[in-house]
Parts: structure tokens; sequence; C-alpha cells
């Protein structure tokens, strides 16, 4: 399975993906496939799979116009807010003092480091904050993999296994069971999983 970066926004016609890309091209191709064929059955996500509600009243331009107007939009330098000024004494890093409390063995332990107590204890929050982060990297791609799965593939082969698969990080089994699926659904289901997978990936390449 390997991951890459997903599209901003994505459509589906039924089981087959029409577009991907910003959402003005494929707010396009959704209105011109429902123009096309009043029986479509067109779904649009976002990039963390949540549907988009789009108004597909009118012409192709009426639709445009509805979209929001920061959609895809980079940000230009002068919407930006100006900074707000810094008060007299203000320190410039924005330093704020802490007090930590430990116990005499822990101080006992963090002298002994090298570097000494500042240096193990930044190293130790960074090691914590990494560790999270992963945490959160696997849990956000799962909410967004089921997300999609839910919305497109619930009355598919093997829903069930697939969805337990995803959340017990087993990649494996999410690609047996996904295998029957018809293919733009099972691509994009394997691409928003990806990072879900990538803990088990690395120990199994560690092993």
């Amino acid at each position: 399975m390997t991951p890459g970066p997903g599209p901003a926004y994505i459509a589906f016609d039924g089981d087959r993906c029409i577009a991907s890309g910003d959402l003005r091209e494929v707010a396009r191709a959704a209105k011109e496939t429902l123009d096309r064929r009043k029986d479509a059955s067109v779904l649009v996500f976002d990039g963390s799979s949540g549907p988009v509600d789009l108004d597909f009243r009118g012409s192709v331009e009426d639709v445009l116009a509805r979209l929001p107007k920061a959609a895809d939009a980079p940000a230009r330098e002068e919407d930006a807010a100006p900074p707000a000024p810094r008060g007299p004494g203000r320190p410039k890093l924005g330093v704020v003092a802490r007090e930590v409390t430990l116990l005499p063995r822990h101080w006992e332990w963090l002298a002994q480091q090298n570097g000494g107590a500042s240096v193990a204890l930044r190293r130790l929050v960074d090691e914590a904050r990494r560790a999270n982060r992963d945490k959160d990297r696997i849990r956000h791609a799962q909410e967004t993999a089921y997300r999609f799965i839910a919305a497109m593939a619930e009355n598919k082969p093997h829903y069930e296994e697939v969805a337990r698969a995803l959340f017990a990080g087993d990649a494996e089994r999410f690609q047996t069971w996904t295998a029957s699926w018809p293919a733009d659904v099972r691509d994009h289901a394997r691409r928003l999983a990806a990072a879900a997978f990538e803990h088990e990936a690395q120990e199994g390449a560690a092993g």
C-alpha cells in the first residue's frame, strides 16, 4: 500500500471517480455529469472525506459562483492581518517562565544525563511529542478513511471486515477485503488508509 498525497476534493458518480483536484474543477465536472445524466448519483468529498454540499441549480457558472470564495485560493500577503503590536517589555521570543516540581530521585536521574537536566527534559518532551504525533496521524487517517468507506462502501462486500481491519491496523486484511471493490472506490479507500498502516509497515521492515 503506497501512501501519497490525496486530492483536495474528489467527486464520484456512483462507484466511478469523475474528478479530483481543486473545488472549482471538481464542481464543474460534477455539474456537467449531472447535466448529461439526470440519473447520475454524484458525491463530492473534501480532503478529510467529509461530504461537500454543493448547490447544482442553474448553469455551471451559477454553481461556480456560489462556491466559497476562499476555496483553494492562496492567501495573499495584503490580506493577512497585521501583527499585533508588542507591548513594552514583552519578551521577543514569547518566553514564559514555568515551574517544574520533581522528586529528588527525578532530579538525580536528570543530573546524570548527557547535557544535564534541561537537555534531558527537552529530549523527553520532544520524544513524547513525536510519539503522540504518530498516534494522532494514525487516528486521523483511520477516521478519514472510515468516513469515505461508510459513505461509499457500506453495501459493498466485506464492509465490516474492512472497517475492523482499518481500526486494527491490519494492512494485509484491509488489502484482501477491499480487493473485490470497484477500482476507484478501492484505490481511494486504500490511499486514505495508507497512513494508518505506516507504523505497522515500519515495524515489519525493522523486523
